[in-house]
């Protein structure tokens, strides 16, 4: 799959998540298989306006590439000038979000509110598309009501304004997360565009991405909640897709990808905010695991790397002697 000129490995795609998809988690993400990374949702005010808890979120590796950076906004002007910004600090792709369902945003005329406004829609698309070179995407939900005729005009605006592909969560704007993704309504607007379109939403498992591509003809699958703590779906679904046995993602290699997000997170964001962080984010990566009721526990008090690398190695020392247990209880049982 190509968007504009950019070749992806894969068709795999991080979805933007706001407060998650740092530059230590995308990194995470592309080293478990995703072709395409996303940056969280970034304000075009912000970076306009220069703001340095804003201009952070543009940092970026060379190892997470290629990296799509995600802004919204309302003003034509603003989006196109937060745009240069985002081309000039070497992301590989723009993401312009109409999605967004948030209220303190759709109050502004941004996200999901773009999505009945298509004056401003065309007027937005075409201001950015005039500044940047670099190729352009858009996320959608389904709109403002469930026929998803807003996804379809709105996608057709786009591409007829330079957009190189677009994305679309098949939910509607006050669905949030809720309920089902429907999504025939990514079936019908493929067959409506001649640029890739990305499937997102209900993406839980690696059958789920093989089903979404088989019933819609999506290019791609983005994959958003269920990578929280679980990016190894990603070298999941690219073995279903590439029909070869799951590999395997036991315990340890559960516990080293924790102690390097971990490490990743220290580095990015010195200890003291990086340890507040992981006091819930750690937690996200046991889900499944046993015993990981006790771990969230003891993390949730943990103010130094020193103190969270004690409590992944308890961790550990825990389920190594559960296993022992275990293993211990068969062999007994087996001699019975």
């Amino acid at each position: 799959m190509k968007i504009g000129n950019i070749q992806l490995d894969n068709p795999t795609i991080l979805a933007p998540l706001a407060g998650i998809t740092n530059l230590p988690f995308r990194i995470i993400a592309k080293e478990s298989g995703c072709a395409m990374v996303c940056s969280e949702m970034i304000s075009a005010n912000g970076l306009v306006h220069r703001s340095q808890k804003t201009l952070q979120m543009l940092d970026s590796a060379e190892k997470e590439k290629p990296l799509s950076v995600q802004i919204f906004g309302a003003d034509p002007g603003t989006m196109a000038a937060a745009a240069a910004m985002v081309a000039s600090s070497g992301a590989d792709i723009l993401d312009i979000n109409f999605g967004c369902s948030v209220r303190k945003v759709v109050k502004t005329g941004a996200g999901v509110a773009l999505m009945r406004d298509t004056e401003r829609t065309e007027a937005i698309l075409t201001a950015v598309r005039r500044e940047v070179s670099i190729p352009i995407t858009i996320k959608v939900r389904s709109g403002w009501n469930p026929s998803g005729q807003d996804a379809v005009r709105t996608c057709r605006i786009a591409e007829d304004c330079g957009v190189d592909a677009v994305a679309v969560h098949p939910r509607t704007a006050s669905q949030g997360f809720r309920g089902r993704a429907d999504w025939r309504i990514i079936g019908t607007i493929k067959q409506q565009l001649g640029i890739p379109v990305v499937g997102n939403g209900d993406i839980v498992t690696p059958e789920d991405a093989l089903n979404m591509m088989e019933k819609t003809g999506c290019d791609a699958v983005m994959v958003g909640r269920a990578a929280i703590g679980n990016p190894a779906i990603f070298s999941l679904i690219l073995a279903k897709l590439r029909n070869q046995p799951a590999p395997v993602v036991d315990i340890e290699q559960r516990l080293e990808m924790m102690r390097r997000y971990l490490a990743a997170s220290v580095d990015y964001l010195g200890e003291f905010h990086a340890c507040r962080m992981m006091r819930s984010r750690l937690g996200w990566f046991s889900k499944g695991l046993p015993c990981s009721s006790r771990f969230r526990e003891t993390i949730k008090e943990i103010s130094t790397k020193a103190d969270a690398d004690a409590a992944l190695d308890r961790y550990e020392a825990l389920l190594n002697t559960r296993r022992s247990f275990t293993a211990e209880s068969t062999r007994l049982c087996m001699q019975r």
